[in-house]
């Protein structure tokens, strides 16, 4: 059964979309800094990576995936009963169940930053994480299905983590050589320069 977010709240909008930067780009494997000047600022980002995740038809998006290098990431999918959930979370901590109730979910999974590839990816089927928005309010959202699966996709980002690095070596090499076969696909600038879109969720 799904546990729905404590604490729903509309994303930021008029943002404008920015290109998305790949994996191995610096930004991508380092910890997040934290966010702790909350306001108008925090919020323009936040709705510039809300117009870039939904351009690139994404279900989430972590700051560093626009190369700015904050602890923060929206999100607007689906849990597994179908119920909408959206958020801008900053400074993101995520609480996953441990022993008898730790149950992993290994579909598939994939990140706007490196497009077009999809694995099964093992993680915990239910997933909580704590944080701030915008303003520097507490939020809470919980959930699963892929809203477990993205909250801590996004949460493993502002860490410096990739989902790649939780794949053995064989899964990591025909991830990346799916995303080769895609690479025409998606334009340096992508989404911003166009290109085609995804056609699974992605974060």
């Amino acid at each position: 059964m799904s546990q729905a977010s404590s604490s729903i709240s509309s994303l930021p909008t008029g943002g404008t979309p920015r290109p998305i930067v790949r994996w191995g780009e610096p930004v991508m494997h380092r910890v997040q800094e934290p966010v702790t000047d909350f306001g108008t600022d925090v919020e323009t980002l936040a709705a510039d990576m809300v117009a870039t995740m939904r351009a690139a038809d994404g279900v989430g998006l972590a700051a560093c995936q626009i190369g700015v290098d904050f602890a923060l990431f929206v999100f607007d999918c689906t849990d597994d009963e179908g119920e909408r959930h959206e958020g801008v979370v900053c400074n993101p901590e995520a609480l996953l169940p441990e022993g008898r109730d730790r149950k992993l979910d290994d579909s598939e999974e994939g990140c706007l930053s490196l497009p077009g590839a999809f694995i099964d990816c093992a993680r915990p089927d239910f997933a909580r994480v704590e944080g701030q928005d915008v303003h520097g309010n507490p939020v809470s959202y919980s959930g699963t299905g892929l809203l477990a699966r993205c909250l801590q996709h996004e949460t493993d980002h502002c860490r410096g983590i990739v989902f790649g690095d939780r794949l053995n070596k064989r899964a990591r090499r025909k991830l990346f050589k799916e995303a080769d076969s895609f690479a025409a696909d998606f334009p340096d600038a992508w989404p911003v320069s166009g290109g085609v879109g995804h056609d699974q969720p992605s974060t």
